[in-house]
């Protein structure tokens, strides 16, 4: 068996960030690395997301790589919130500076890696017929890369096109003198519906849940912003490592809670937020995601902005939503609100007219049929769980991991899983991962997993895994502390609420600084939690 695989000291899945950089610290390291990617080239969710108004939600001086400062000054950021042609080109950049391709095959996807105990290897199997055995297999396949797609009676009868925001076409869409149907309201259809309804003929807009959405304010970044910034950029990321969410320790806040302030100077802080744009407007106060009161005054604030902006008062109060503010991520967008005041485009209530089936014309929701030519699913991601579900991934005796979490995901620091040794995830759950700037938490992860590796080499060991203990107290942890805030109050993503059957746990750890004093403190003291053997 063992003469028909390859061999490698470490296979890394996935060319996204987390990937790339993962390779990049093995090979100096001086470790033999073998890489696989189901995309064409690196970028992850930046290479598949490639809808209009693809655009993150970090400020771009933020979301980017800090473990090369020369990278980090020759880089020029063309606008204050990056769209994905730019991250992409970025991501290609760093991948051609340090020569990373090279330890990646493309267009190829992982099916299985099984732990061989006797071998005390991983065995790694892809569609692509590639076998390769390896003592380290680290899984950088992203919390937001398998694509969510609900089941819709008669969806394959239809006889126009059908896009899923998370595989969009690399040659973009023309949807002039096209009537669309859009499904979903979450992030990626806030960012692509002013696009859409600016091009096609008529839009409809099928929404479920409306979501809070915030004015990103973009714009071009200034030289001189992008030069105050890199005058000082190990300053600037330190401070925003100190952050609950490792983003924007240099955004206007004002000390202590919402209502410690009369509403005349709570008024002028969320009117302060709203005009800066962005995440300013959740940070302003430190509770408002603690005190369901506190946040009160803020989805009010927002929900006053909608009826503003939004000109038929039955269409403004669709979009405005009654949950807590911040228990789902919040979406920025650029002219969303007032794109339903254009004639083209039509919102339509599917809590209260679910969808009913789709005809090879178009959508039937409530008994009335929607005419389209064009479906758009704008409808999310299995997240956090549902790449690494996908892969066959079994462990010692055989146990697979989705039959390990059945009953929602277990790690331990979302770094490992008891009963895999020697098998790292990178941003998984347990970890702050999609609570915080991806870029900072993954390249936490990574540094962690390669001193790890590291540490293993130096001292002749063989093997590291999480004890069940650990993993135990973890995950207690990480819900005890998830149970202190207004977070698991809403069906979320966090929660796996928008995939059908998924068990709801809070997956994400909230709080970046205190999960970092923690890895480094489980380190410090010998891999506390782990059990290394020879």
């Amino acid at each position: 068996m063992a003469e028909r695989f390859e061999r490698a000291e470490a296979v890394i899945v996935g060319a996204g960030f987390a990937g790339l950089y993962m390779a990049h610290r093995l090979h100096q390291a001086g470790l033999t690395v073998r890489g696989f990617e189901a995309g064409g080239d690196v970028g992850g969710t930046w290479y598949w997301n490639r809808y209009p108004g693809a655009r993150c939600d970090v400020e771009s001086m933020e979301y980017s790589y800090q473990f090369d400062d020369a990278l980090q000054q020759e880089w020029e950021w063309s606008e204050r919130y990056a769209g994905q042609p730019e991250i992409l080109r970025y991501a290609n950049h760093v991948a051609d500076r340090f020569d990373l391709k090279r330890h990646f095959a493309f267009n190829t996807r992982v099916t299985a890696a099984t732990f061989d105990e006797d071998a005390n290897l991983w065995r790694i199997e892809t569609d692509a017929g590639t076998r390769v055995a390896a003592h380290f297999c680290i899984m950088a396949t992203g919390c937001l890369s398998s694509t969510n797609t609900p089941h819709f009676k008669g969806l394959e009868s239809f006889r126009g096109d059908v896009h899923h925001t998370g595989k969009w076409p690399h040659e973009g869409v023309d949807f002039s003198d096209q009537r669309v149907g859009i499904i979903g309201t979450g992030s990626s259809a806030i960012q692509a519906i002013p696009i859409i309804a600016a091009q096609a003929r008529h839009l409809t807009v099928f929404q479920r849940t409306p979501n809070y959405s915030i004015p990103a304010r973009n714009g071009p970044l200034s030289p001189a912003v992008q030069s105050s910034v890199k005058a000082e950029y190990d300053a600037f990321r330190a401070r925003n490592s100190k952050m609950p969410g490792a983003l924007g320790a240099d955004m206007p806040m004002r000390p202590g809670g919402a209502l410690e302030d009369d509403a005349e100077a709570r008024q002028r802080q969320y009117e302060s937020g709203w005009q800066r744009g962005g995440f300013s407007f959740l940070i302003g106060y430190n509770d408002l995601l603690v005190s369901r009161e506190s946040n009160e005054t803020a989805a009010q604030f927002v929900r006053e902005r909608i009826a503003e902006v939004v000109e038929n008062p039955h269409t403004a109060a669709l979009l405005s939503p009654s949950n807590v503010i911040g228990c789902k991520r919040p979406c920025l967008d650029t002219g969303y609100y007032e794109t339903f005041n254009r004639p083209n485009v039509t919102l339509v209530d599917v809590r209260e007219a679910p969808i009913e089936e789709i005809t090879p014309e178009g959508v039937v929701a409530g008994g009335e049929t929607h005419a389209v030519d064009c479906l758009v699913l704008a409808t999310g991601f299995d997240a956090m769980t549902g790449t690494l579900n996908r892969i066959d991934i079994r462990g010692r005796g055989g146990e697979a991991l989705k039959d390990k979490w059945s009953a929602g995901p277990v790690t331990y620091l979302g770094l490992a899983v008891a009963g895999f040794p020697n098998l790292f995830m990178i941003s998984g759950p347990g970890s702050p991962s999609v609570l915080t700037n991806m870029l900072v938490s993954i390249q936490q992860h990574v540094d962690w997993i390669a001193a790890c590796i590291a540490h293993l080499r130096g001292h002749g060991l063989a093997a590291i895994e999480a004890t069940e203990q650990a993993q135990e107290e973890w995950v207690a942890h990480v819900n005890a502390i998830a149970g202190e805030t207004l977070y698991p109050t809403c069906n979320s993503w966090y929660l796996g609420a928008n995939v059908p059957g998924k068990p709801r746990v809070f997956m994400p750890y909230v709080g970046y600084p205190l999960y970092v004093e923690r890895c480094d403190a489980v380190a410090a003291q010998g891999y506390e939690g782990f059990a290394l053997s020879n």
